[in-house]
């Protein structure tokens, strides 16, 4: 197995036009017909970035496609992601976007070996 099949969202691009300092994995936060539509593909973040909202991290202008099989329960495709990390690593990043003008830029999403997506 390649690297990239286990990627359900690539951002290829990032790497090119951003100098990355560091990376780390976050959680995400997703309803049920998300999942489905991320391990179908076809999601994009080529414009997603990570905002702070209410003393949380938020992933932005991530597109998920609606789940095409599923009826009046499905969500909203671009809507913010709540991204799940330590009260530690928040406040260290939240630092670093304030002195240092840094931009939070998602590289990828993928399920990890417990089925757990993962930014």
């Amino acid at each position: 197995m390649r690297a990239t099949d286990r990627y359900a969202a690539l951002n290829r691009r990032a790497r090119h036009d951003y100098l990355i300092d560091d990376t780390l994995e976050a959680g995400l936060v997703l309803h049920g017909t998300e999942v489905k539509s991320l391990r179908q593909g076809g999601a994009s973040i080529a414009e997603a970035y990570a905002d702070l909202a209410a003393g949380e991290l938020f992933l932005v202008g991530a597109n998920i496609p609606e789940y095409k099989a599923s009826s009046h329960f499905n969500h909203e495709a671009k809507r913010p992601r709540k991204l799940l990390l330590h009260r530690k690593e928040v406040n260290r990043l939240l630092g670093a976007i304030r002195r240092e003008g840094m931009t939070l830029v998602p590289l990828g999403i993928y399920f990890n070996a417990r089925g757990l997506a993962k930014c």
